[in-house]
């Protein structure tokens, strides 16, 4: 049975609602900006740490790693432009239980995402406002007050609706671009010592001191990952932008592509400008010693820092007031995109219906103030930045994993339905992009996977709640085509277990260490087959595909009148 596709655009679209205001600038420099946010003011110096010159290496391997993730979900935001699209294609691929999964887990890393930025404003600005923070990174109490203002000021801003969203955004992303190409250039010019790419260190010496597998556990540790996660964008906004066929697969490709170069030509500049001399007495691993300019302000504020000791001190009081603006600006991104996840979740009807409710500016504003609840409860006290940053990106990872298999179950369910951009290779592409989820969130450790796998359980205890509580709106969890995810998760955790990566600081994780890094990279190879030959065989029958789908708009009234009449 084929799809109506004239009914699925004017009915089961997205809510008629949200404004179409974002272009294609507007769309690529929310990307952007959402790219461009704490990751690249911290990530050089902890890849560095963690990797040596070899930190090069991770940034290539993540930026590739992210375009299969982001090519697999070009072909889908295109040819279904949905608000919150990461939590609703898997709800039209196997139903209500697979999309809540991936929805309850995209939800809770975007809004820890906010809480992240907030927190990495305040941390360089620890550098020189001592009362803001502890010195394990936790915020003080004047710091919790700032920083509950702060998460405050991005919802009032996104309560304006996208037009001003975007006005403001683009003004921040023009900065945030030149700001890192003049930091770049300025870092290379003052100092470069290109010896310092295979210097004999302390420790460990040559490209790379630490192995390949050092590397590649930079790309979840040292925040690389966290850096990239913002090309989603381009999927969660695709249904508020005027023209989905253009905008979304030049927003994906374009802001990894972007991004990518100038985080790879940053890490040169920054394994460049380090004093060898302290490189080779005291090893990768004490790094941030070598650019300390007071009480520990090398770990606060790593290119300020820098750019002081190199005596440019112009470049500092940029980059401290960048620490304000690029952090923020990306903050202010998530808080939209969080919102507009958990008014995918009302949507979908696995979520109270008043996450759906608009007002007139076609904003999801109850979504926005429990996004805003729910970023407040991460500033708890974790014990810093790199620490959050973890959990939060095998959060964010794992949810990307599904649009690489529905790539594919879709060309099955809705073989008729157009598509104006179709992805090359998609057997490739998709099977590539599901490898990479799993790796990344292996290389993480098991000390967080075990960690994101019980907010994971978490997430089901509200579901269980919802679904007794409210049995009529509720719709049926199609279950028998859901199951795979249980396994996928519970594959994930095994493998890591397995695994020879702990992602403790003590490295005494409880882990088995079964086989080492080639053996880990095979197992993920094993569980991507599993995993996309279950979810292949459980996929919807196109009738079921169909009628999610065409859903009426008597469903979106029946949920608008209970809200206007209390219910």
């Amino acid at each position: 049975m084929s799809v109506d596709t004239e009914k699925v655009d004017n009915v089961a679209g997205d809510d008629p609602h949200l404004k179409k205001e974002f272009g294609t600038v507007g769309l690529l420099f929310t990307a952007i900006g959402s790219i461009i946010g704490s990751g690249w003011l911290f990530s050089s110096l902890h890849a560095s740490s963690l990797a040596g010159p070899a930190a090069i290496l991770t940034w290539i391997v993540g930026t590739i790693m992210f375009l299969f993730i982001g090519l697999s979900y070009a072909e889908l935001g295109v040819m279904m432009p949905r608000s919150g699209g990461v939590a609703r294609y898997p709800h039209y691929a196997w139903g209500s239980f697979a999309s809540y999964s991936f929805g309850w887990v995209t939800w809770l890393a975007c809004a820890a995402v906010a809480a992240v930025e907030v927190s990495a404003v305040l941390t360089y600005a620890t550098s020189y406002l001592h009362w803001l923070e502890n010195d394990n990174g936790t915020l003080k109490p004047a710091g919790l007050v700032i920083a509950i203002l702060m998460l405050g000021v991005f919802v009032l801003i996104n309560f304006f609706g996208v037009k001003w969203f975007a006005r403001i955004n683009n003004v921040l992303v023009w900065w945030k671009l030149i700001m890192i190409v003049l930091v770049i250039a300025a870092i290379m010019i003052a100092s470069f010592h290109s010896g310092n790419f295979t210097i004999d260190a302390k420790g460990g010496g040559g490209f790379a001191p630490n192995g390949i597998k050092g590397a590649m556990e930079a790309i979840p540790a040292a925040g690389v990952a966290f850096s990239f996660l913002g090309w989603r964008q381009g999927i969660e906004l695709a249904g508020e932008t005027d023209n989905p066929k253009k905008n979304v697969p030049l927003t994906l490709i374009g802001s990894i592509l972007i991004c990518g170069v100038l985080y790879i030509l940053l890490q040169v500049a920054f394994i460049g400008a380090l004093d060898p001399t302290h490189l080779a007495e005291n090893g990768w691993a004490n790094v941030g010693d070598a650019i300390k300019t007071g009480s520990d302000a090398g770990n606060f504020s790593p290119l300020a820092s820098m750019a002081t000791v190199l005596g440019m001190s112009w470049l500092a009081g940029l980059l401290y007031a960048d620490a304000f603006i690029s952090p923020g600006d990306t903050g202010l991104i998530y808080t939209s995109v969080t919102a507009r996840m958990s008014y995918a979740m009302g949507r979908n009807r696995n979520a109270p219906a008043v996450l759906a409710k608009v007002n007139n500016n076609g904003v999801p504003w109850p979504s926005l103030i429990v996004a805003w609840i729910a970023g407040c409860i991460f500033f708890l006290p974790f014990p810093s930045w790199q620490a959050l940053v973890e959990v939060v990106t095998s959060l964010t990872v794992l949810s990307f994993g599904s649009g690489s298999i529905a790539l594919l179950t879709f060309r099955k369910q809705l073989p008729d339905m157009e598509r104006p951009y179709r992805t090359t290779a998609a057997w490739v592409v998709g099977p590539i992009a599901l490898l990479a989820t799993n790796l990344i969130m292996y290389w993480a450790g098991w000390d967080q996977v075990w960690k994101m796998m019980v907010a994971v359980a978490i997430g089901y205890v509200f579901l269980g709640i919802f679904q007794a509580m409210d049995k009529g709106r509720a719709p049926q969890l199609d279950f028998k085509h859901g199951w795979w995810v249980l396994v996928w998760f519970a594959g994930i955790l095994l493998v890591s277990y397995l695994g020879s990566y702990s992602g403790a600081a003590d490295k005494e994780a409880g882990q088995a260490d079964v086989y080492g890094f080639n053996g880990g990279i095979l197992a993920n190879i094993i569980l991507t087959a599993v995993i996309f030959a279950l979810a292949w065989y459980c996929q919807l029958p196109s009738e079921r595909v169909n009628e999610i789908l065409n859903e009426t708009e008597e469903i979106i009234e029946e949920d608008e009148g209970k809200l206007a009449s209390g219910h």
